[in-house]
Parts: C-alpha cells; structure tokens; sequence
C-alpha cells in the first residue's frame, strides 16, 4: 500500500468522575481521531481511523511542562507525525516501523515550536501518533477487504521480525503470534481507582447519571470478577488496607467466584525490596487476597537506566513484574528483561506497529502478558479490546472508560452491546470480526 493522505482532528471528553493513579488527579481529556487514505498498487482505495485520548498526564508527567503545555504539544505532534509517514510502497508495520525512526526530530520541532523547556518523552510521541498508526492498520485490512490482523504474514509482510528486532528472530513471523481472528470472550478487568468509594457510606457526592458509583454497585452490576487495584505506593500500609478492604468486599458479594486482582503502583513504589516486602506482608495478613493477585504492574520508576533502579527478580519469583510506562522500544523491554521483569504490559495507545512486535517478543522471551489501555472510551476502547483478543497469549482485557468517561460509547454501545454493557464479567470481543481493526469506525 501507499498512504495518500493523512487527516487528524481532536474532540473534547469530560469525565463523570475523577481518575487517580500515581499521585495524579485526571478529570477530563482529548481524543486524538486520525483518518488515512491508502492505495494499492491495482489503484483501489482504503479509508482507515484511528482515535486515542491524549493521556498527557500519563504519557508525559514533568516538572518542567506544565499539563495544558503537554496536552498542546502532543496534539501538535500527532498533526507533525502525519507530515513524516513516509508515503513509499509498503506494509503497514514497514512503514510505521520508519515513521517511528523519525518521531525524535519531529518531537525537537515542536519542543522548538512551542518554546518548552524539553522535548516530548518516546512515551509522549508514541501515545500521540498512535491514532495514526491505528489508522494505517486499520486502512490496509479495508483495503484487502479482510482483518488487519490477518494480513500480517509472509504472504503481505516479506521476510522475518529480524528486520525490526534482532537477529534472535530470524524465521519468526507476526502471523504465528497473532489470531486471525478474535477471542470470543475475555475476562474484564476493572479499575479501582484510588479515588473510588468501595461502598456508599465512603460515597461525597454522586455523579448526576444512573450508572454505578461505588466498587460494590459495579460488582453487582456487571458480574466482575477481575478487579484492577491502583496503589499508592507511597503509603504502602495504605496499599495493604486497601487491597485487604477490596477482597473482603469482593468476596462477602461473590465467595463463590474466581476473582483476581493487578495491584499497579503506577512507579511509585520506592524500591523493589520494598515491593518484596509488601507482598510477604500481604501474604501473612490474608493468604487468600495474596493469592488472587494475578500479577504487579511497574512498581518503581519508568526510567530503567536510573541509578535508582534495583533488580525485580525476587518479587517476580513471586508474581509476574510487567512494565507498562517503561515500555517504549524493543531496547526497553531488554533491559527490563535484565533487571527481572517478567512480563510487559501491551497498549493501543503504544501504537499497533509496536505492540505486535512487543508481543512477538513477548513470546520468544516467555514473558507475562497482558493488554491495558489509557481510559479509552468509544473507537479507542474497541482498538483496544481487538488488539487484546486477537492476541491468544492475553487472558484477560482492561477497559475503564465506560466508568470514568462513558459519553464516546454512546453511538457505539447499540452497534456493539456485548463490548460496552457489561453483565457476566466478561467483555463479548467476537464482535470485533469485521475488516481492519474490526469494528466499523461512526463517524465515517
């Protein structure tokens, strides 16, 4: 294929009620919404979407570049990264693959442009210019009149994943990693924010909608069963209260499910050897909350090559360790592997061309792997619900939008119920079996 053209706009979308995690505070947010023309080479066309929050808080947290400065320069970035996609003949994950070469000049520009003190983080420019990269995807299944997830193997995409990994992956290629065709339904995981009451006496103020409010409302609403704990990790007796309140309340509603529960630090915790001794504290005050937890997500700093960084291998040899903001490159995953962590976690809002080639990756390195997304609401969250069922080494699929930014489903929700209204605990991904990214963009 060749991209002809490439189209980006924003919406606004407000939140029913507040997100905390990692010490910060989010309370409404941006879609970036990308449209992409393809041809190929016998002249037909394609039109694919792609749509993303702008996630800054989480992307690109600074003590230098305040949140709207942030915001501004990733919008302006995912309208730069357009200019840069290179319009050569090729597969989607080859030409990504060299548009992503160039996302550091095109960050430095608009660090110029817009006078800040720094660039945009790789985390920033990936979030940004994923709506872009969905889009490619999503354009070249249309165009073979087929899955973007089926169009990954030697027959469109030549050679091996050496070319955009190591020589490690010589004979490797996408299509033994990737489904065809979705998973029919997968466990929901979801959020506990920080913010979020558990039960109505720890209820202030209720959003002026019908949906639930507290942990236990949701629980009885739509069958959970996987819980998605957000911890404080500076406040670790906090932490153990918290997830000690939560599978008491879980289990007084339904003993006789199989809960499970991530506990994500969101890179607060200060040291692995604290994490280690969290989870030996959890262990001893309730044997059967230990158990349930499935696995950690990136207890300590995002930056890998910090000083600070101490070696994961001893609380991994109790839970699966994935990184989730440290996650920007084959480079990072690596060096993650060096320090002992044993799984990463997979984001739409990373971009499809790097989230396949981390989970082909994933693997060859028998890592842990799981698939979360960034409060994706409406296009977005069925991105990434389709990228996590067409991935069979995935269990289980995180989706907080309909929680804390539910307006986006609306014109989805009749199209699609089983991905939107929740009644047993698990989110109805077969649905998403149509061409491209699977699922029929609105506003097309």
């Amino acid at each position: 294929m060749q991209v002809r053209s490439i189209t980006v706009s924003t919406e606004p979308v407000p939140f029913r009620m507040p997100l905390k995690f990692g010490g910060r505070v989010v309370a409404e947010t941006k879609l970036i919404n990308a449209r992409v023309e393809v041809a190929g080479r016998d002249g037909r066309t394609a039109i694919g979407h792609g749509s993303m929050p702008v996630g800054n808080v989480w992307a690109w947290p600074s003590s230098q570049v305040d949140g709207p400065q942030a915001e501004a320069a990733m919008i302006a970035f995912a309208h730069a990264a357009a200019e840069v996609v290179p319009r050569e003949w090729g597969h989607p994950i080859e030409v990504m693959h060299e548009a992503i070469d160039r996302y550091d000049v095109t960050a430095g520009r608009v660090q110029q442009s817009h006078e800040l003190p720094e660039s945009l983080p790789r985390l920033a420019q990936l979030v940004a210019a994923s709506p872009l990269d969905a889009a490619v995807h999503d354009a070249y299944g249309r165009l073979h009149g087929t899955s973007s997830f089926a169009v990954l193997g030697p027959d469109y995409l030549p050679g091996d994943l050496s070319r955009f990994l190591d020589d490690r992956f010589a004979g490797d290629t996408l299509d033994a990693v990737v489904s065809p065709s979705p998973a029919a339904t997968m466990p929901l995981y979801h959020l506990v924010g920080a913010l979020d009451p558990l039960t109505a006496a720890d209820v202030a103020q209720r959003p002026d909608d019908d949906l639930p409010v507290t942990l236990e409302e949701w629980i009885a609403a739509d069958g959970l069963t996987h819980l998605k704990i957000k911890l404080s990790g500076e406040d670790l007796d906090w932490d153990l209260d918290r997830v000690l309140a939560i599978d008491r309340l879980a289990e007084s509603m339904a003993p006789d499910r199989s809960w499970q529960y991530s506990a994500d630090f969101n890179e607060k915790c200060p040291s692995a050897a604290a994490l280690v001794d969290w989870l030996d504290r959890l262990q001893a005050a309730s044997p059967r909350a230990s158990r349930r937890i499935a696995y950690l997500e990136q207890p300590t700093a995002r930056d890998l090559h910090a000083a600070s960084q101490s070696p994961m291998h001893e609380a991994a040899d109790r839970k699966p360790v994935v990184i989730d903001e440290s996650l920007v490159s084959y480079a990072s995953l690596l060096r993650a592997r060096e320090l002992g962590y044993s799984g990463i976690a997979l984001k739409a809002c990373k971009g499809q061309t790097e989230s396949l080639l981390a989970a082909a990756a994933a693997r060859k390195f028998g890592l842990f792997l799981c698939v979360q997304d960034l409060t994706c609401p409406g296009a977005s969250f069925l991105h990434s619900a389709s990228l996590a069922a067409h991935l069979p080494d995935v269990t289980a699929i995180e989706g907080n939008g309909r929680q804390y930014c539910p307006a986006p489903n609306a014109p989805y929700a009749p199209r699609v119920p089983g991905l939107f209204d929740i009644t047993d605990g698990t989110v109805h991904t077969a649905a998403l079996n149509g061409e491209g990214l699977g699922f029929d963009w609105i506003n097309a």
